[in-house]
């Protein structure tokens, strides 16, 4: 039995890993959905219906995202804790993966080193881990597509390359930013086949068209459907045309401070380990075998990095595409450490030393965010990462609408929380789902606002809710004010108030129903107000 656990034992650790952050992820599986959440699983949901992407709802993501929502679903479910089995499995595999590549670069214990940091790191709420944001998504495909990359260079096997590629292409149609992966891939491919002596020219041409090929493929096959269901247009202007504006919008002498700001809460509770990955990306100096890999180190963190900077935003659940770098020098710099005293012959003990002092630099955040880990409620953990956003709130707007509707009915979220849409199972009125878009200081902004209030006119829905939340719009002093003017005016002539929701930071919520609207008082000034069509529109 010893001898089976000392031959298996970084199999063994992995698996309790694994074990340990699913327990904490199925203790939190009903923690509300936030709007990204929101957004993915409508999509995913009119896609079960047989309704493409971009055809009733719009959005910048690239529709991977929707899709692999759609699967999730069909699997465990349309509710939240569907979604978030879905993401517990994602996220499983991406450990798994994080081992395996580990192991291959270095050893068992920079393997299980990166596994376990990847595992807590991705969990963390300073990257609002128990979320299943396309980033999430990303990591597995990434992961697996280096393992072919790699198993495809060490054996010259073209089938490997493809597959790589395939692999790669997938992880960029779950989010855009995923293209930079494909970049390091093309470049690292490249620098290793050009290193063998003697260089195979016909290795080196062959091998970086198939891996470009194989990396557009999902991307094509994806033109092709929406081409096919009449959603290409539609869908080039929010995933690319929309999306420059977009990713424009923060100027570049804004990045440094949006980046410190951002990295700051990311990477404090975890400050220790941290700084752990940056002594493994030092190693690449002193470490002979980091100095072997000192390219693919240096690059895949390189490029991780640059995934998270597109807009200049660095928000929070972005970071988690930088992770599996971070998680991989961690590992490289326990085993480096514990190399550096095994070479000064130092006793054995203090050779554990480094993985003693890496294993509480993952253990002592646990501690520290043992709240959300093991007694918030799903409640309590998502105002711990969301604070006032209506993502509560949502759950009960949406049990009354489907109660008092049918599935004929549409609705409209005048603010950005298509997760009520998910929620009542009942289709917008409007393609817009977000409002921030309308709100941002870009070229299309008001003729969004007049489009929507067409579509809403158009269909008009038998539920009309107004978010009264600043986050749900992020109005500028300089923002066109014309869907709040129309949404006054319309409510006003055609609509009812039959429900109005305080939010408010607790468990508790302050909400009233039909004939309870006379009593209403106020207990904060943000609020959703729901409408119900007094009459037919014309």
């Amino acid at each position: 039995m010893q001898s089976a656990f000392l031959k298996y034992w970084p199999h063994i650790v992995t698996v309790f890993i694994i074990v340990f952050v699913a327990a904490i992820r199925i203790r939190l599986l009903q923690t509300p959905l936030e709007r990204d959440e929101g957004e993915f699983a409508y999509m995913g949901q009119l896609m079960l219906q047989g309704v493409p992407p971009y055809l009733s709802a719009y959005n910048m993501k690239l529709p991977g995202i929707y899709a692999a929502y759609a699967l999730v679903m069909a699997v465990f479910g349309q509710t939240i804790a569907g979604v978030h089995i879905g993401l517990m499995i994602v996220n499983a595999i991406a450990i798994m993966f994080m081992f395996i590549l580990s192991r291959r670069l270095f050893d068992d214990v920079a393997a299980v080193v990166a596994a376990a940091s990847y595992a807590l790191l991705s969990l963390s709420p300073s990257v609002l881990g128990t979320s299943a944001h396309a980033t999430q998504f990303i990591v597995p495909f990434v992961l697996g597509g280096t393992i072919l990359l790699l198993k495809a260079l060490d054996s010259g096997k073209y089938w490997l390359v493809v597959a790589s590629g395939l692999t790669y292409g997938s992880a960029f149609i779950m989010k855009q930013h995923a293209v930079f992966f494909i970049i390091f891939a093309v470049i690292y491919f490249t620098w290793r086949v050009i290193r063998t002596r003697p260089l195979d020219w016909k290795r080196l041409a062959a091998g970086t068209v198939l891996l470009l090929i194989a990396s557009a493929i999902p991307f094509v096959i994806t033109c092709v459907w929406l081409y096919s269901a009449g959603a290409l247009s539609k869908f080039w202007f929010w995933a690319f045309t929309y999306a420059h504006q977009y990713v424009s919008e923060v100027p570049f002498s804004s990045a440094y401070l949006n980046f410190k700001i951002s990295s700051a809460s990311v990477v404090k509770p975890w400050g220790f380990l941290w700084a752990i990955a940056g002594i493994g990306l030092t190693s690449t100096l002193w470490y002979e075998k980091a100095r072997s890999n000192r390219f693919f180190l240096i690059g895949f963190t390189l490029f991780s990095f640059l995934t998270i900077c597109p807009g200049f935003f660095f928000r929070g659940h972005y970071f988690v595409t930088l992770l599996p770098a971070t998680a991989l020098l961690s590992g490289v710099a326990t085993v480096a450490a514990m190399q550096f005293l095994s070479d000064g012959k130092m006793p054995f003990a203090v050779q554990l030393l480094p993985i003693l002092l890496t294993a509480a630099a993952i253990i002592f955040p646990i501690s520290k965010l043992s709240d959300f880990f093991f007694r918030a409620t799903p409640v309590q953990a998502c105002r711990m990462m969301y604070g006032g956003n209506p993502f509560p709130e949502s759950i009960e707007i949406a049990e009354y609408i489907k109660n008092h509707s049918t599935k004929e009915d549409k609705i409209a979220i005048i603010g950005s929380e298509p997760q009520i849409c998910f929620y009542a199972d009942r289709k917008s009125a409007t393609g817009y789902i977000y409002v921030y878009a309308l709100m941002e200081p870009q070229d299309y902004a008001s003729w969004m606002q007049h489009d929507m209030i067409r579509e809403i006119e158009a269909a008009p829905p038998k539920y009309v809710v107004f978010v009264n939340v600043p986050t749900s719009w992020l109005a500028r002093p300089n923002s066109d004010m014309t869907i709040l003017n129309w949404t006054q005016t319309y409510t006003n002539d055609h609509y009812t108030v039959v429900g109005i929701i305080d939010i408010v930071a607790d468990d508790s919520r302050s909400s009233y129903w039909d004939e309870e609207i006379g009593r209403y008082k106020p207990q904060s000034p943000f609020n959703l107000v729901v409408f119900e069509r007094k009459e037919k529109v014309n």
